[in-house]
């Protein structure tokens, strides 16, 4: 049995230049939760348009059964995707044992100024403040998020994701 980790939190929190990172030093397979998006959902984006929970649910069931394939198959892998809602992170635990989930916090400010200076195929830095919106920080009753600020270095977070020691 793998492992399977989801790297959440906002737009511009570093999803996907940590789960680069981090892939090697776990031997894990990073995905893109992005690449997963339907193009309806894509165009969407592109426009500035939010996404409703309707959109989201095939694609967090698409991310949950790519995660589960890999884990069941004895792989590890590692897929970005926002789960910024609690409900979508239960809904990705379905059937889901190996599950974990890391949540890359950060404030409104910091990824605001990271957001600006990247530029992102779908994402304008319009939607930030609707992500912040959405999101519903992991509570207590989730022991299966392991959260790490990303007010420090690349190197510092993979570091400490390493150590979480999340893989089984």
């Amino acid at each position: 049995m793998g492992s399977f980790i989801i790297l959440m939190g906002v737009s511009g929190s570093g999803k996907t230049v940590i789960g680069k990172a981090l892939a090697p030093k776990i031997n894990a397979e990073f995905i893109d939760g992005d690449n997963l998006h339907s193009q309806r959902n894509v165009d969407k984006m592109a426009a500035g348009i939010p996404l409703t929970d309707a959109d989201r649910l095939d694609w967090l069931q698409l991310i949950a059964k790519v995660g589960r394939e890999h884990a069941d198959n004895g792989g590890n892998c590692i897929i970005a995707c926002s789960a910024l809602k609690k409900s979508y992170r239960d809904l990705l635990r379905v059937d889901n044992q190996s599950i974990r989930f890391v949540y890359l916090k950060g404030s409104f400010d910091l990824i605001h100024d990271r957001i600006v200076k990247r530029a992102h195929q779908y994402m304008p830095s319009s939607l930030l403040q609707s992500q912040f919106a959405t999101l519903e920080e992991p509570q207590a009753d989730e022991p299966d998020v392991f959260t790490v600020s990303i007010d420090q270095g690349i190197p510092e977070i993979v570091e400490e994701i390493v150590k979480a020691d999340l893989i089984s």
